[in-house]
């Protein structure tokens, strides 16, 4: 494994995101709307996916199907998170909100700052592509077939929490009710779970390639941000506010992230 190849790759995608999020920067501070960054976060992943496949220099079939995995999940997000935020561009989100509210005058400043470090953030979860895509073994292994299988769940539990959500908030008579049908009756997250899922299915592919357990690194970051920083606390606070007393219910019986059975 050539790492200096590797680390030219990162460069270049790293150049690559850091040049689009200064653009949606730009963009986000024209129509004072922070969340579209959410949308570019998403859509990062595949441009980092096409440089990796057309620069790397592992198995050919290998690097088709890991970028063509990755791009189809990501495409996915970024097209659900587009069709969220870009449809609402005048209702910017409340964490948002609240940190252009804390950063005052220094706010732009700040987002520019935040902006460039999702950039990176796209780069460092890279890692497992790296690895796998610089892969020369000729043969996809079972590890690798099973880190697909994973996959696979994960990008149809995803869509279909995001889906079920969707047709429950599109509802009118749900307002101020809390969703717990579907996915959501096992929990609080489903959406979050399984895009923690799909990250540990690239680390379960990248394990057959050398040194594929650096790629540890994406599944546990992603795991630490989604139940520790900006999902789960984030939208814990946002529905404690909106609709308190159903949610607080809705705390007592179901299991925040991992999917599980009720609590008596």
């Amino acid at each position: 494994m050539d790492y200096q190849h590797l680390l030219l790759i990162a460069l270049i995608s790293l150049i690559a995101c850091c040049t689009i999020m200064a653009l949606v920067w730009l963009w986000a501070k024209r129509i004072k709307n922070a969340g579209v960054v959410d949308v570019f976060w998403a859509l990062n992943f595949p441009v980092i996916a096409l440089i990796t496949f057309f620069l790397s220099e592992g198995f050919e079939a290998r690097r088709i199907l890991i970028c063509s995995v990755f791009i189809i999940a990501e495409l996915r997000l970024g097209i659900h998170l587009w069709q969220r935020v870009i449809g609402h561009l005048h209702e910017e989100e409340g964490r948002y909100q609240q940190l252009r509210s804390e950063w005052g005058e220094k706010a732009d400043r700040n987002f520019f700052i935040f902006f460039q470090f999702q950039a990176i953030s796209n780069v460092l979860l890279a890692i497992p592509f790296f690895i796998i895509a610089a892969n020369t073994a000729t043969e996809i292994s079972a590890l690798e077939y099973l880190g697909l299988a994973v996959w696979i769940i994960a990008f149809l539990g995803e869509m279909v929490a995001d889906r079920q959500l969707a047709a429950f908030k599109k509802d009118p008579k749900n307002k101020g009710k809390v969703c717990s049908t579907g996915l959501w009756y096992f929990s609080r997250h489903p959406n979050y779970f399984f895009e923690w899922l799909s990250w540990m299915a690239y680390f379960i592919f990248a394990l057959a390639s050398p040194w594929g357990i650096l790629a540890v690194i994406s599944p546990a970051i992603i795991l630490y941000l989604l139940t520790k920083v900006t999902g789960v606390p984030n939208n814990e606070e946002q529905n404690l506010r909106s609709k308190p007393q159903a949610y607080k219910e809705y705390q007592k019986t179901t299991s925040a992230f991992f999917p599980w059975f009720k609590k008596s």
